[in-house]
């Protein structure tokens, strides 16, 4: 929903990826299903806003005429519209071994650069006029896979493709869509400072700008601005809150450097502040065999890094991981703590605090898609109660 008493021109929404759901009929027929209840709880008297998940086959399908006027009638019903579009997970992302594969193809690949745009083409048809669109993505690509010269050369190329696309978006249809890449624990990107850094010493160069501009049309610095404007990065307060960063002071950085944040997800992760040995039957409880958890372990100043939450568990068992734990983990945002152990809920308050005073995106989105998977004890109600809560406490937090 608009949030009128925010500066800035503010939305508020949930991801639809904690509904299952690969085709567009699937992901149609769980809006259907979902947004009603969570509607009349949170939006009962205004439209509510979508922050719609589409996997590759859906985005295709979507983007078709027949499709989207379905869809723009549907959204209608609901009393609904869409913002913001998640393109990171390509295919399936509930019931299988998602793991690493989330992010294939990953920005080395033209398919991503054709799933953005058929992201794009569904994006531009339903945005409502005077609403800025936004897009979130994998960030390049898993860590193993970007650090050659040859995937990062790739990558940008594949980017230039992108912006260039939603350049000519913009000028057939005056809406303005920004793609966001999404930093994560053990990705090519995964810090704010390795994320201006990709900015400044890759996108920003003058060989990356004149291969935009030659595509585009435009001189080097009208490249530039133009880049400036379509392509950002996705703060998620979950993943920056794993990598122990200042989550405020990181966002402004962003900022500083002129690089926009067209979303930031507002998301909670789980937090031990002192890994003991019994607490790692409680720990693992959240090993489900569907996701990553990426988990770091602060130690003094040093910060040792585990791709997976057993990967950690077996270092601790070798006396290898003692100290505060912080682990890829969507966790409820509006529990306090998880029972054994808690969560990095500060984080995301303090966040929460800092953007009611000043504007830092005008695209706010809950996350938390791991309902199907966490522990029954945190499954508080049905789950469109649960998401309905979640808005409401993020809503509750930012506006008073």
């Amino acid at each position: 929903m608009k949030l009128d008493q925010l500066p800035g021109d503010v939305h508020l929404t949930y991801c639809t990826n904690i509904h299952a759901g690969e085709s567009w009929r699937d992901i149609r027929a769980s809006l259907d299903e979902h947004v009603p209840a969570i509607k009349s709880s949170v939006a009962p008297n205004q439209p509510m806003g979508i922050g719609l998940r589409l996997s590759g086959q859906a985005a295709a399908t979507a983007r078709e005429p027949d499709a989207l006027a379905s869809f723009s009638d549907q959204l209608s019903k609901l009393g609904a519209y869409v913002f913001t579009i998640n393109a990171f997970p390509f295919g399936p992302f509930h019931g299988v071994r998602v793991k690493e594969h989330v992010y294939l193809p990953d920005w080395r690949d033209r398919e991503r650069v054709a799933f953005t745009a058929n992201s794009a083409a569904v994006l531009a048809a339903i945005l409502p006029d005077g609403v800025d669109g936004s897009i979130s993505t994998v960030p390049g690509a898993f860590k193993p896979n970007g650090r050659s010269s040859e995937a990062i050369a790739a990558m940008a190329g594949n980017l230039m493709m992108a912006v260039a696309d939603l350049v000519d978006v913009e000028r057939r249809t005056g809406k303005h869509i920004a793609l966001a890449l999404e930093p994560e624990p053990c990705c090519f990107l995964e810090t704010t400072a390795e994320s201006i850094a990709f900015f400044k010493d890759t996108l920003l160069k003058p060989e990356t700008l004149d291969k935009l501009g030659a595509v585009t049309g435009v001189s080097r610095q009208e490249a530039e601005v133009l880049l400036r404007r379509h392509l950002g990065i996705c703060y998620d307060v979950c993943h920056g809150a794993v990598e122990y960063e200042d989550i405020v002071a990181e966002l402004d950085r962003l900022l500083a450097a002129g690089i926009a944040t067209p979303k930031i997800q507002l998301s909670a992760a789980m937090r031990v502040p002192a890994m003991r040995k019994d607490l790692v039957a409680a720990v693992m409880k959240y090993n489900d065999g569907v996701y990553l958890h990426q988990s770091i372990v602060r130690r003094d100043d040093n910060l040792a890094r585990h791709v997976d939450l057993p990967d950690a568990v077996a270092a601790f068992g070798e006396g290898q991981a003692d100290g505060e734990w912080r682990i890829h983990c969507h966790v409820p945002v509006f529990l306090a703590d998880l029972g054994e152990i808690s969560s990095t809920r500060s984080d995301l308050v303090k966040t929460l605090a800092a953007l009611r005073q000043k504007s830092r995106s005008s695209h706010l989105e809950v996350e938390t898609y791991t309902w199907d998977v966490l522990p029954d004890q945190l499954r508080t109600g049905s789950k469109s109660a649960d998401i309905a809560r979640e808005i409401a406490f993020c809503r509750q937090e930012l506006v008073g």
